[in-house]
């Protein structure tokens, strides 16, 4: 299984991002690091530095999360409605292959690309 970690400021505002986007769910909630159902982990940002020792580089473009929506246009909706001040890297374009696809940054400059399934 993979589990992929991110680093956020507020943990439940992360997860409440995540549920009302994704239907991501909490499995577990260990005191700084929360762990969501598929394979997705939050950690505060404090722990990480603590951890590392160094800054977070926030928007960085580094790496992104990738969903699948069969309905995008319904996503953007909710997307536009539950975070209107969303920070947006491109808006729902199409590509030359037909996928549609999404990107913006969750709420501490993680990327994420929502696109239409591709199978």
């Amino acid at each position: 299984m993979l589990t992929l970690l991110i680093v956020v400021k507020d943990i439940e505002k992360s997860r409440q991002f995540y549920h009302n986007l994704f239907g991501l769910d909490m499995l577990l909630d260990n005191d700084g690091n929360m762990i969501l159902t598929e394979g997705l982990v939050l950690q505060e940002e404090a722990i990480w530095k603590k951890f590392l020792d160094r800054d977070v580089i926030q928007e960085n473009n580094a790496t992104e999360l990738y969903f699948e929506e069969r309905n995008i246009e319904d996503f953007v909706e909710k997307l536009e409605r539950l975070y209107p001040d969303i920070r947006y890297v491109n808006r729902l374009m199409t590509h030359s292959w037909g996928q549609k696809v999404v990107r913006f940054y969750d709420l501490d400059g993680n990327l994420i690309e929502v696109g239409t399934p591709m199978r």
